[in-house]
C-alpha cells in the first residue's frame, strides 16, 4: 500500500525568496508563505459575521531546479501563490536535544493575480512572446516541475457577486 504525501496550499509570501546554488546544475529557492484559516466556535445557526476568527500558519516552501529558477525570478514578498508539493521532515540533534523541521517541497507553484493590475489573457500562440514580457506584465503564472521554465497564464475567471 502506498502512503499519500500531497500538500495544496494558498497564501502570501512573507519574505523575499532566497536562492542557493548548490552546484551549477542544482538550484534551491526557499520562501515562506502565510496561510489563513477562518473558523467559528459557534453552531452554524448561531454564527454572526463578528464570530469568525482567523488563524495564520507560516510555512516554509522549497523549490528545486527549473521551478526554483522561475520562483526566484517572479516571486516577491506579499505575492499570492498556490503551492502543490509534498511534506519533508528533517531531523537532527542540537546540543544533545532532538530537533525537527517540516517544509513543503513544491513541485508546482502558481502566482495569484496581482490585485492592483488588470488580468493578462494569453493563449498558446502568445507564450513565447509572454516569456520575454512576463517579468514586466505577469499577473498570474504557473510553474511546474514536469515542465521547463515555461510560464503560462490561464484565462481570467469572472467573479460572481
Amino acid at each position: 500500500m502506498n502512503d499519500l504525501n500531497y500538500v495544496l496550499l494558498s497564501g502570501n509570501l512573507t519574505r523575499e525568496p532566497e536562492v542557493t546554488r548548490i552546484s551549477p546544475e542544482a538550484t534551491l529557492c526557499s520562501f515562506a508563505i502565510a496561510v489563513n484559516r477562518s473558523y467559528s466556535d459557534k453552531k452554524p445557526s448561531e454564527r454572526k459575521p463578528e464570530d469568525w476568527k482567523t488563524k495564520t500558519s507560516y510555512i516554509t516552501i522549497e523549490t528545486w531546479g527549473n521551478v526554483a529558477e522561475s520562483c526566484a525570478r517572479y516571486l516577491s514578498k506579499g505575492r499570492g501563490v498556490r503551492v502543490v508539493g509534498r511534506l519533508n521532515q528533517t531531523r537532527w540533534k542540537s546540543d544533545g536535544m532532538p530537533r525537527q523541521k517540516m517544509v513543503v517541497i513544491a513541485e508546482h507553484v502558481e502566482l495569484q493575480p496581482d490585485r492592483n493590475r488588470e488580468p493578462t489573457v494569453v493563449d498558446a500562440d502568445e507564450q513565447s512572446k509572454m516569456m520575454s514580457a512576463a517579468e514586466e506584465d505577469t499577473n498570474e503564472a504557473v510553474v511546474s516541475a514536469e515542465e521547463d521554465t515555461e510560464i503560462q497564464e490561464p484565462a481570467p475567471v469572472e467573479e460572481a457577486f
